[in-house]
């Protein structure tokens, strides 16, 4: 499986981005796709997720900014990021878990830089 990321830059305090992540290869079908974060000395956290279903989980910081969607006939996963403040800056990592048809794995992607600043 191959997920490219996009998306990525610089934008100023209160600006908005939006990242895509596809998901490529072979596999027979994808659950969670999902978004996590990661800054310069700090650990990986949750952004959001979301599941074949639709169900939703968002991490504290960005609930009421940021939306995640999906497109699952696309395989892609959206983060509409809206209200950006410094503190959002971080490398962004798309994150999936798909049926191979013999197990369930989880893979990650390369990340996208999102760099908020004026």
């Amino acid at each position: 499986v191959q997920l490219q990321a996009s998306g990525g830059g610089l934008v100023q305090p209160g600006g908005s981005l939006r990242l895509s992540c596809v998901a490529s290869g072979s596999f027979v079908s994808i659950n969670d796709m999902g978004w996590y974060r990661q800054a310069p000395g700090k650990q990986r956290e949750l952004v959001a997720d979301i599941t074949s279903g639709g169900g939703i989980r968002y991490g504290v910081s960005v609930k009421g900014r940021f939306t995640i969607s999906r497109d699952s006939a696309k395989n892609t996963v959206y983060l509409q990021m809206n209200s950006l403040t410094p503190e959002d800056t971080a490398a962004y990592y798309c994150n999936v878990r798909f049926y191979s048809g013999i197990d369930w794995n989880n893979h990650w992607g390369q990340g996208t830089l999102v760099t908020v600043s004026s």
